[in-house]
């Protein structure tokens, strides 16, 4: 299985990889400014009819992460060790095996639909399921996982924005940095 690269013209989706600027939880980029967005094979597909299912409903995604190099998680790892909202580099994240993404719903102008809260906000309001957040923010929730569950996506309970192919942990290998077409972290 190799990695493919994902872009607006081949998949009609926006990247805006967050760990490619200080916009994330650690304050400071782990990816190279110009850093691409990667899933492997299976996981490009299944992006594929989720973007279709979305347009049937008015609806693009933005994309925050997708392939992690393992590198990369262990830098993650090692600035907030937690397992609620990390996976512990020494088992492997589905992100450093190419078969999950993090991304939003949005409206057809890019705006993005109100989720309850930020991308990698590593709180229990962050979970699926949560009546603690808005009723609009609930439905959108419930609307992301219908669209990217009916395409074939495993969905992680503790973040609304992540997810993954499933048994990705038995199914695919783990990929570092050098494996990518273009390197990621540069």
């Amino acid at each position: 299985m190799s990695l493919v690269e994902i872009n607006p013209q081949s998949h009609d989706v926006r990247i805006e990889l967050k760990y490619a600027t200080k916009d994330n939880f650690t304050g400071k980029p782990v990816y190279r400014k110009d850093g691409r967005c990667y899933l492997n094979t299976e996981a490009a597909k299944l992006l594929t009819k989720a973007v279709e299912l979305a347009k049937t409903q008015g609806y693009r995604f933005i994309i925050y992460d997708a392939f992690r190099p393992t590198e990369a998680q262990w830098k993650l790892w090692e600035h907030t060790p937690d397992p609620h909202f990390l996976a512990d580099p020494a088992k492997g994240s589905p992100h450093s095996r190419g078969a999950a993404v993090d991304l939003v719903l949005c409206r057809w102008d890019w705006t993005a639909l109100d989720m309850g809260t930020a991308f990698d906000e590593f709180h229990p309001r962050s979970h699926h399921g949560r009546l603690d957040i808005n009723a609009e923010a609930q439905r959108n929730r419930l609307l992301l996982m219908g669209i990217m569950t009916t395409a074939g996506w495993d969905f992680y309970r503790n973040e609304w924005w992540h997810y993954q192919l499933f048994n990705a942990r038995a199914l695919y290998p783990l990929y570092s940095d050098k494996d990518a077409p273009t390197r990621v972290m540069g």
